[in-house]
């Protein structure tokens, strides 16, 4: 029996087929209950329809859907094929294409089938959180990892593809380019960055007009500037990060972001100054987990959904431990229980509202990982204390 159970855990299969089924319930479980439980793919279907139409993406439309639209003109073309379905059989794809992007990137993770599985096994909780929102933050997650491996595969137009999908959906994706430095063949990613970024571009002006677009550009740049001020209110469900954590605790939401940016930013440069690392894989793969939880934790937008970045970049960190010891599996603990499962029965509603979503703790353990992940990369020969090759 014991044998059995460890072969289904290490098995990526069988967590493949849990990550389908999860993404299928979720959809469904959101469908049944009416269109305010699926709000947010009504607002992504419409996207496509605005753009069809040419009415202004970033409106209200409070007939066919609450709040507003916050993703790039660009999304249109992805999520096009979706929006043209029914809702539950669109809804139930959208979500199944989330999750095959983010398998597909565990799956070019280089590590061991093992590892693999128990990398997916530890993101799977913050996979049914945003699964449930029908977020595009899954695929979002599993494009950033992409643009990494691609380059340390010298794939440098997959790398750019990967990038510039998540950058003129969601921005987030420009984080990609904190792997430039470990490009070999600079030249050609720049080409296929200016060539592919012209495509992407152009692309919805085949189906709409060439005037609307250009000006739907000028929109997004609003709307994000308009949503950055809204997000930083202390009641909000956004700003769930390091400046959202000292926000609520000091219940000041005028403490400036340019406080933390004025830390954050050298802190996560500094390591690039240590060239003599550049040649060891780990230390590259390490940067990618700095990435995915830096995109976080500085970021006013983010949202409990958002965290399927984040904790990938924390389960990053922790498999590639050569000694996970008490201060390694204290960390995981803490990220798990009170990141991944913060949201969950597991506590109260009570102390959900009241400590939990009131004081952002979400971001607490994923900051403290953070800080350590950056010491490593400070501190550490990554020829010696880490071992990783492409699998």
């Amino acid at each position: 029996m014991k044998q059995t159970i460890v072969s289904f855990v290490r098995n990526p299969k069988y967590i493949s087929i849990i990550y389908i089924v999860s993404a299928i319930v979720c959809a469904i479980s959101k469908f049944v209950k009416g269109p305010l439980a699926y709000n947010n793919y009504l607002i992504f279907k419409n996207v496509f329809f605005n753009t069809i139409n040419q009415h202004n993406l970033y409106s209200e439309y409070p007939v066919k859907y609450l709040d507003v639209n916050h993703y790039g003109i660009f999304f249109s073309a992805v999520i096009a094929p979706f929006a043209v379905m029914p809702d539950w059989i669109g809804m139930v794809l959208w979500n199944v294409f989330n999750a095959l992007v983010f398998l597909y990137a565990v799956k070019k993770l280089p590590f061991t089938n093992d590892y693999k599985s128990f990398f997916a096994w530890l993101c799977l909780q913050e996979f049914i959180t945003s699964s449930l929102s029908l977020q595009f933050n899954i695929a979002l997650a599993g494009l950033i990892i992409l643009s990494a491996v691609y380059v340390y595969e010298r794939k440098e137009p997959q790398s750019v593809i990967a990038i510039l999908i998540g950058t003129f959906v969601k921005i987030y994706g420009i984080v990609g380019l904190s792997q430039f430095f470990f490009i070999k063949n600079k030249k050609k990613f720049v080409i296929s960055f200016l060539v592919v970024s012209v495509l992407f571009f152009c692309l919805p002006m085949l189906y709409s007009g060439i005037d609307f677009v250009i000006q739907s550009y000028k929109d997004w740049y609003m709307s994000l500037i308009e949503k950055n001020s809204i997000n930083e209110g202390l009641g909000t469900y956004q700003d769930i990060s390091i400046m959202g954590f000292f926000r609520r605790i000091l219940n000041d939401p005028h403490v400036s972001n340019l406080y933390f940016y004025a830390v954050g930013l050298p802190l996560f440069a500094l390591p690039y100054i240590r060239l003599s690392q550049y040649k060891n894989f780990a230390f590259k793969l390490m940067i990618l987990a700095s990435t995915l939880v830096f995109l976080v934790l500085f970021s006013s937008s983010s949202e409990s959904p958002t965290y399927i970045i984040a904790v990938s970049g924390v389960m990053l960190w922790f498999l590639m431990q050569k000694q996970k010891n008490t201060l390694v599996i204290s960390l995981l603990i803490f990220v798990l229980v009170f990141t991944c499962f913060s949201n969950s029965d597991l506590f109260p509603r009570y102390i959900k509202d009241h400590y939990i979503i009131k004081y952002s703790i979400k971001s607490l353990p994923c900051s403290i990982v953070w800080i350590r992940i950056t010491y490593e990369l400070l501190t550490k020969d990554f020829e010696k204390d880490y071992t990783f090759s492409l699998s």
